[in-house]
């Protein structure tokens, strides 16, 4: 648990450096998730260790039952209730929290640290780094996990990494790429397909 906890430490802390070498319209710029702003993500990870339960089930109620409609909402929410340094200097001081969100574990919060730094990043156009063991544990979570859709989004591909020794998947069809791309593409992103290659991308839609 130390180890793992120290990983999402480290991504908190560089994701809030890279929030806090943005530019007014970097923030304002749209990010990888469909219809989220910089802001709007940035916003979003503060959530990650003050979320509770009660709002959880008010953002539920409020959303008509729809997860995503729920996050989207309650970050946007937060988004308006702070300043841009206010949710910077949230990130650092919950960076190494042991909190995390009802139902969620501490793999999602290291998964939700890696993605969406490159969330931000690739639209901007900067290079953001992802550390191999990190990346390596969130992909094996993420590719087994039944919530992100990876198993069905996934299912027959083996996946390969080009830049580190991994594969997972018992596919008949490889997709090769870079760690960060492939945990883009488990979760359903497609600028993951950028990088990548091999049998399976031409029947891999996301």
């Amino acid at each position: 648990m130390s180890e793992l906890m120290g990983w999402v430490e480290a991504e908190r802390l560089s994701f809030a450096e890279l929030l806090a070498d943005l530019s007014d319209d970097e923030w304002s710029a749209d990010s990888l998730c469909t219809g989220w702003t910089v802001l709007d993500v940035a916003a979003h990870l503060t959530l990650s260790t003050r979320m509770t339960l009660g709002m959880a089930v008010w953002g539920a109620i409020k959303a008509r039952g729809s997860f995503d409609r729920m996050e989207a909402e309650l970050a946007r929410r937060r988004a308006t209730q702070y300043s841009r340094e206010e949710l910077i200097e949230q990130i650092r001081s919950t960076a190494g929290s042991e909190r995390h969100a009802p139902g969620s574990s501490h793999l999602d919060c290291l998964l939700d640290a890696l993605v969406h730094g490159q969330d931000i990043a690739r639209p901007l156009g900067r290079a953001r780094a992802m550390p191999t063991e990190p990346a390596i544990a969130a992909l094996e979570h993420v590719r087994t996990s039944a919530f992100y859709g990876a198993r069905k989004r996934l299912r027959g591909v083996r996946l390969v990494a080009t830049d580190a020794d991994w594969s997972g998947g018992d596919g008949t069809e490889e997709l090769r790429a870079p760690l960060a791309d492939l945990i883009l593409l488990a979760t359903g992103r497609p600028a993951g397909l950028t990088n990548a290659s091999g049998p399976a991308l031409a029947r891999l839609s996301l």
